[in-house]
């Protein structure tokens, strides 16, 4: 399904350059062509499209957001079969977006961009993907998502293991796990998903794990047919039932942000819910964590704890102190011997781009600009770095509500600045340092107070070396909408076209070949 190829050696031009697929390289691309824009390209590493949806197939995988709330507002669907869709469901969704606005003549599948650089006398953006093919464009959006980069501890001996090794990312769907003896490390919201699929197939599972996390059950159920053909046929009445989602989910930030001593009553509940879940009392005090909720994701889950307390898994809380060929050595000296490891340890939102990939002004490393983690003015655009815009850029994370609703927020921003400067015939556009320091300082003041900051544990909200939250957003979501409803021009530094901009002579040049 891949579009038109360009010859080999030939620099392919475009208006606008998406990376990325899934819910933010998707929701771009449909909002650029509901306004009639179609000179854009989206750059897809995998085989299709999906993005994280695609990638993430591991046993259980499902979203922790309500479905009807996790899915575009200007493309609903009223076919969802459970509260809380599963990884196909969403896949096909995103499949079907894709597919019914003709979106395939503008991806490139299989087409990794490895490297982007800023052009300062064209004013464009040059681009390769892994193969060695050469791209510009005008603008570049990053779709890329911050969980998109899985994060693999360093153990000793790791490198001498005999037997299967994955990250749940990279699920290995050939291996066979029946019988087995599996050594997961992580418990993460990847982890509590696919802990109690493989527990029943497996001989033994050791679950190593570092910090218990907080989990709450998870009001998940089938949707009926009869309230699926209600939601196809009263189209009013799906958007109300979004939005009453919505508000729910939107009514946590108070704990998290402004009130976290209600998270006590949260926490409360939540050892009740182990104490049902889990009889062993040396178990249950395993599995309950020190720390204040909300300090780290809270997790959903109904089968997490029941599968912990059969008898073929084993909670391992000593940290490991050497991997073998075919074992694993705890620091207490324990020896289990395994055939193969599964990493449930997530990904790096603070590191998701790494060095050597995006060279802005004077050939300047994105990495080199964040010193202390990513940052960004409204998680969209970063100084040094003109026209190049992030969906789900730092700091847009929720802990609390559907990101589906940021990413719109920030496309609607970005096709502002758009618009802008189409009507004044400006070629390129970069925020002002001055303006992304000072939206910076307010944000991290706010972040302070909050149990995401403020809650004494150690999570990859914060990034490993500064302690930096550049992850989350701390307040309500509709204030994000409201700063992103208007492009404010006052914010960036502007340039006039040339005569004949490169673009335009890109464009002339392949109309006269064509």
């Amino acid at each position: 399904m891949n579009a038109s190829v360009s010859p080999p050696n030939a620099t392919r031009h475009c208006r606008i350059a998406i990376v990325g697929s899934g819910f933010s390289g998707l929701g771009m691309a449909i909002r650029l062509k509901q306004r009639g824009e179609t000179d854009f390209l989206i750059f897809e590493k995998e085989a299709g499209v999906g993005g994280t949806w695609r990638v993430n197939n591991y046993p259980g995988c499902a979203c922790d957001v309500q479905s009807h709330l996790y899915s575009f507002s200007f493309e609903p669907n009223p076919k969802w079969t459970r509260m809380f869709a599963r990884q196909p469901e969403i896949q096909s969704y995103l499949e079907g977006c894709w597919n019914k606005y003709r979106l395939q003549e503008q991806t490139l599948l299989n087409t990794e961009i490895v490297r982007m650089r800023w052009d300062d006398a064209e004013e464009l953006w040059h681009l390769e993907d892994a193969q060695g093919n050469q791209y510009s464009a005008q603008f570049v959006v990053s779709g890329m998502g911050a969980l998109s980069t899985p994060s693999i501890p360093k153990l000793k001996g790791l490198e001498n293991f005999k037997g299967t090794q994955f990250h749940s990312q990279q699920w290995n769907h050939d291996y066979d796990l029946s019988g087995k003896r599996v050594a997961v490390i992580g418990t993460g919201a990847s982890a509590i998903q696919f802990v109690p699929q493989i527990q029943k197939q497996v001989a033994r599972l050791d679950l190593y794990q570092r910090t218990a996390p907080w989990i709450m059950p998870k009001p998940d159920r089938r949707i009926s047919e009869k309230e699926r053909a209600r939601f196809h046929h009263f189209p009013l009445f799906q958007k109300l039932w979004r939005g009453l989602i919505y508000t729910l989910l939107e009514s946590r930030v108070l704990a998290f942000a402004f009130a976290p001593q209600v998270l006590k009553l949260a926490q409360n509940y939540s050892k009740w819910y182990i104490r049902k879940q889990i009889p062993d009392e040396a178990l249950r005090a395993k599995v309950t964590p020190d720390y204040v909720m909300g300090c780290k994701r809270v997790l959903l889950s109904n089968d997490y704890y029941p599968a912990l307390a059969q008898p073929n898994v084993e909670v391992i809380t000593d940290g490991i102190q050497e991997v073998r060929e075919h074992s694993i050595v705890t620091a207490d000296g324990t020896e289990r011997e395994i055939d193969a490891i599964i990493f449930g340890t997530g990904f790096m939102p603070t590191d998701p781009i790494p060095r050597g990939v995006i060279f802005g002004r004077g050939g300047v490393d994105l990495i080199d600009t964040w010193p202390e983690g990513p940052e960004a003015y409204k998680g969209t655009m970063t100084a040094g770095f003109p026209n190049l815009f992030f969906l789900m850029g730092p700091n847009t994370g929720l802990g609390h509500n559907s990101m589906v609703y940021m990413i719109e927020s920030q496309i609607h921003y970005v096709l502002g600045a758009l618009d802008l400067l189409a009507e004044r015939d400006l070629c390129s556009l970069e925020v002002k340092r001055e303006v992304q320091d000072r939206f910076n300082r307010r944000l991290l003041g706010k972040l302070d107070t909050t149990v995401w900051n403020a809650g004494g544990c150690k999570s990859w909200y914060l990034h490993p070396v500064s302690g930096r939250n550049c992850t989350i957003w701390p307040g309500f979501t509709w204030h994000f909408r409201m700063l992103t409803r208007h492009f404010d021009p006052a914010a960036y530094h502007f340039s006039r076209r040339h005569a004949v901009h490169p673009a335009q002579s890109h464009a002339i040049a392949r109309e006269a070949t064509a």
